[in-house]
């Protein structure tokens, strides 16, 4: 199945969480894990539109690595995978 968000909207893969921390401890699957911070575009809608109808066109593309707010995302599942559905506004950085 494929998606195609509308409007100013994101499918964003989330990054994995590392198994083992900076100090080299390592974390079992069943430790609570915070909700992802950072992820891979999958998807973008087409942009937003002014009231004139003007199109703002998304700054984000499909590969692009990025940051965004930790509670804004909706989680869905797309073919048993789960992605986040995010508004571009809630986007906080592209990662190089």
């Amino acid at each position: 199945m494929k998606i195609k968000p509308l409007h100013d909207n994101v499918v964003v893969k989330p990054a994995g969480v590392e198994e083992i921390t900076a100090s080299g401890i390592f974390l079992p699957e069943t430790a609570d894990k915070e909700k992802p911070e950072q992820g891979e575009v999958v998807a973008v809608g087409p942009g937003k539109f002014f009231e004139n109808g003007q199109l703002i066109p998304m700054s984000v593309k499909v590969g692009d690595k990025v940051m965004f707010k930790k509670y804004s995302p909706d989680e869905i599942k797309i073919d048993k995978k789960e992605y986040l559905l995010i508004s571009e506004s809630d986007i906080l950085a592209i990662l190089n």
